[in-house]
């Protein structure tokens, strides 16, 4: 018993000791946080149409109402309401028949002056020998020579008032003076109608292609001077969608509107399918001038300091971050126009900036933009 106690004291000595220096062993680091991951957008340089978007109003390209040329009585309306007509194609027939009396008058009255103006020519051939051979006077010739005159301008009056009545008969069949779509009609059958009348009786309006009047400020006219002609105008409706055609400005600013100071520019515009209808209100996005070689950034890549500083974030080759001052301008398919504080080729922080410190590397993973939603 007392041999083994000092072997077993050297035992509990170790075993102190071994414990000693477990705990005396230093603890490890924490793992260093992993680089914030962003999404960046390698920027590139591309033409770029800057444009303004103003309000305006449609116009139907010809407007032709509808109105006699001759009084009577509507007797048949000779169209559908809303359809489309051609030019020449018969409307309205008013009652033809006093039209048709009058013409006939009218031939029977040149019938007349026919038979007159060929009696006085034989009878003033008859006198002519006579007169030679100092049979009659020489006045009396003269009298019978004046007579065929007589008649024969009298045969031009009959044969103008038988045009006339001709005309009138004709006018009689109310025509449709353009191509294009014809609307409601205005009077009915039954109706009294004349040339004094200031209600038309029907309205025709072309709108295969119209017109859209937009009002800008003159202010602006001369900044779109170098642009105009060159580049497209595309119309949106009330829900900012385009429309499939693309118009072209014919003039703008030939007057200013005194009380609002704009001009008014006048964009053609085809218009195949009628969507646009006239009277309707739209916008028209009109080129204002264009950049060779612009830079477009999406508008959450843009951040606003305190004072209203435009501010974007980059990474140079190492992926270190930097924020950097910016300036930018027109906003397109919700994208900005950059101006100053890019380029080309440098690697912008789309989303992800909460991350970024500045000298502090980031783990940059590509940008997609969303798709559009289906209309």
């Amino acid at each position: 018993m007392h041999a083994n106690r000092p072997y077993t004291t050297t035992l509990a000595i170790a075993a102190a000791l071994l414990g000693l220096a477990a705990c005396s062993k230093p603890q490890e680091a924490p793992p260093a946080a992993p680089p914030p991951s962003v999404t960046v957008l390698k920027l590139q340089a591309a033409p770029v149409v800057l444009s303004d978007e103003l309000p305006g109003r449609v116009a139907a390209f010809r407007t032709a109402d509808i109105r006699p040329q001759v009084g009577g009585i509507v007797l048949r309306r000779l169209f559908e309401q809303g359809a489309d007509v051609k030019p020449g194609q018969k409307l309205f027939q008013l009652n033809a028949a006093p039209f048709q009396a009058e013409a006939d008058a009218a031939a029977a009255a040149l019938q007349s002056a026919l038979a007159t103006a060929n009696r006085a020519g034989v009878q003033a051939e008859r006198l002519k020998p006579l007169m030679e051979a100092d049979a009659i006077s020489r006045q009396a010739y003269d009298d019978a020579v004046t007579q065929r005159e007589q008649a024969v301008a009298s045969v031009a009056q009959a044969r103008a008032a038988l045009a006339r009545r001709r005309l009138d008969l004709a006018f009689a069949s109310i025509d449709a003076p353009i191509a294009g779509r014809i609307g409601s009609e205005l009077v009915t059958e039954g109706a009294l109608v004349g040339t004094a009348d200031t209600a038309p009786m029907a309205r025709i309006e072309q709108i295969d292609k119209v017109y859209v009047d937009v009002r800008q400020p003159a202010a602006a006219l001369m900044a779109r001077a170098d642009a105009e002609g060159k580049l497209p105008v595309t119309i949106l409706g009330a829900d900012g969608k385009a429309y499939a055609q693309t118009g072209r400005i014919l003039y703008s600013g030939t007057s200013i509107d005194a009380g609002t100071g704009d001009a008014t520019i006048r964009v053609l515009v085809d218009n195949p399918q009628r969507a646009l209808l006239p009277g309707m209100f739209v916008r028209a996005r009109i080129a204002r001038a264009s950049v060779p070689d612009g830079l477009l950034v999406p508008q959450q890549a843009v951040l606003r300091a305190g004072d209203g500083q435009a501010q974007a974030w980059v990474l140079d080759r190492a992926n270190k971050a930097s924020l950097r001052p910016v300036e930018v301008g027109d906003v397109i398919d919700h994208q900005y126009v950059v101006s100053k504080g890019l380029k080309a080729g440098e690697t912008l922080v789309v989303e992800g900036q909460e991350r970024l410190q500045p000298g502090v590397a980031a783990t940059p993973q590509a940008w997609q933009r969303a798709a559009a939603p289906a209309p």
